[in-house]
This record gives structure tokens, sequence and C-alpha cells, in this order.
């Protein structure tokens, strides 16, 4: 499998790699993907107090380091992964999945590169992607009373069409823009290939207990609206 998607490129550094598209190919470097970079600022709203806002030639982006949860953020490892080879690298593999929806036509971020750190050959690795910020996003969680339940079923339904299955789909992961268009972010985990009836509705399930999660009885209620804009299965 190819680590990138075509017209991207690849650059080795010591301790690690990063890809970036072509037009960047003589600009990047590994500080891009530094979260101590003097013009990082921190996401407030949502994932694991590991993304910030940055700009520069790359433009407004968001920089986001992987960490784990659960249990295993708890033992330690939090940011370590198992080396299984390039190509299984996380972030690579989000930019693969992005780049397939967008050249499918569906409002994802733009991806502009993606990092890992493995020194010493170790049996484990660190990671972080770029992207391109949204200009005035605002999640779903926080915009309720006048986020249109049609316009969510139809992003929704053309990623699934797409043969995308959203691993961790939920309120804070579906923004609208200035302009209320839909946008759907995080494709951590997400896989690529045909999303059976019973993966949809998994996806949709998870987004439904989090909006309960996050608006109680008024995220139910939107949730109803919701499912009623959904095409048959």
């Amino acid at each position: 499998m190819n680590c990138t998607p075509p017209g991207w490129a690849a650059h080795r550094f010591p301790g690690g790699a990063f890809c970036v598209p072509a037009r960047f190919a003589g600009q990047a470097d590994a500080g891009w993907f530094d979260a101590r970079r003097p013009d990082a600022a921190p996401v407030g709203e949502g994932g694991r107090q590991a993304a910030w806002f940055v700009d520069g030639v790359h433009g407004p982006a968001v920089l986001r380091h992987y960490r784990r949860g659960g249990l295993r953020a708890r033992l330690g490892g939090r940011e370590s992964y198992l080396w299984l080879g390039a190509s299984r690298v996380r972030a690579y593999a989000e930019v693969r999945v992005l780049d397939h929806l967008r050249r499918a036509g569906l409002r994802v971020p733009e991806p502009l590169g993606a990092a890992y750190w493995r020194p010493g050959a170790s049996p484990f690795y660190r990671n972080a992607i770029l992207i391109a910020r949204i200009a005035g996003a605002q999640a779903l969680a926080g915009r309720l009373d006048r986020a249109d339940p049609a316009a969510v079923a139809q992003a929704i339904a053309a990623m699934h069409a797409a043969g995308v299955w959203h691993a961790d789909l939920n309120a804070y992961n579906i923004l609208f823009d200035a302009d209320d268009q839909v946008w759907l972010i995080d494709f951590d985990r997400a896989r690529l290939g045909v999303v059976s009836p019973g993966q949809a509705e998994k996806n949709r399930l998870r987004l439904r207990r989090s909006l309960v999660k996050v608006a109680g009885a008024r995220g139910a209620q939107w949730w109803d609206a919701l499912s009623r804009c959904f095409p048959p299965c």
C-alpha cells in the first residue's frame, strides 16, 4: 500500500519522517508538526488537549497529535503506538481517507501534512497530522438550535456512500462553517470500504449517544429530527 496519496512528497529526518503535498515539498520541515512552534495556540473544544491552531506557509491550520484515551492513557504511553510499518501510521492513514473523501466531493478538511517519530528503530512511534482550518467553524454540539438536521444527515449519508466508516462520529466532529455548510472531521481509525447498513447504523447511534451526553433531552429531540432525514437503508 502506498503510504501517501498521489502528488504527495515524503521526507525523512533524524528519528522520523513526514509527508506533505508536493506544492510544499521545498518549504516543509519537521517543525511544522511540533506543538512547541511559536504560533501554536491550544484548541479549546473537544479532543484530548492535543490540538493547536497554527499558521504559516501552509495557511491557517490545525495541528493534532494522536493521543490515546481510556485505560491505555492511564497506564502510560498516551502518545505511543505499536510500529507496524509506515503504511499503518495512523496520521498517514487519516491523510489517505481525507484525500479519498475530498476527491469524492465531500466537505472534509484538506490534509496538509503528516509526520511520525520513531527514534532508534523503536517498536513504538508517535505521530501528528496537519489539516487546513475551516473558517468560522462551530461544532454541532454548540449550535443545535441553529443546525439543519437534513444537512447533517446528507453529509453523513454521503460519507457512507463514499465508502468511509467513521470511528468516532460525535457532536464535536460535525462542524458548520460561516456559510452554514456541514463539514465532517477527525477520521482517525476510519475505515475505507463498503459500509454496510449495520455499520452505518452504528455510526449514527454513536452520534445519538454523543448528542444526549452533550445536550440531554434536547440532544435526543434533535437526534429524532435527524433520524427522520436519513435515506432508507
